[in-house]
């Protein structure tokens, strides 16, 4: 297990993530949830600046029932901005980050996933599978890819 103080974030992350737009409609969030299984969205600006995050939390917070709204129209939702439900409070971390921070991180925020900056640039998304398999691979004594000989 000691060697999972060597992880860094770039030994685990999913570099060039998929992205959306604060203009994109929630059914495109959600066929994109749908076919790939993502925990949450990094969304860019049109200048590709990361603004925020969307997840399958706020697609469902989209639905609360409401004292106006008791059956929320399925269509007219989908039909919303990523920007009326994404969350542009971010947590960012760096690829050199040791994993050992980002655990620390996950289990602070309850965040699932979070997005990878390299000097003001999205290069990619640090998940929670991530970081319990560089944890398994620790405890097999396997150090990350760039250390081994």
């Amino acid at each position: 297990m000691f060697d999972f103080i060597h992880y860094q974030v770039r030994d685990v992350m999913t570099p060039n993530p998929v992205t959306v737009r604060p203009t994109s409609r929630l059914r495109e969030v959600e066929a994109i949830f749908s076919d790939n299984d993502f925990n949450g969205l990094p969304v860019l600006d049109e200048e590709n600046h990361l603004i925020g995050m969307v997840t399958k939390l706020d697609l469902l917070k989209a639905f609360i029932f409401t004292e106006v709204c008791k059956v929320p129209p399925y269509l007219v939702i989908m039909e919303r901005s990523v920007s009326s439900v994404m969350n542009p409070e971010l947590d960012t971390v760096d690829p050199e980050m040791p994993l050992t921070r980002v655990l620390g991180l996950m289990v602070k925020t309850r965040f699932k996933s979070l997005p990878v900056m390299d000097e003001g640039v999205l290069v990619g998304i640090v998940a929670r599978e991530d970081v319990l398999k560089a944890l398994a691979r620790a405890a097999e004594g396997l150090l990350p890819d760039r250390l081994q000989q």
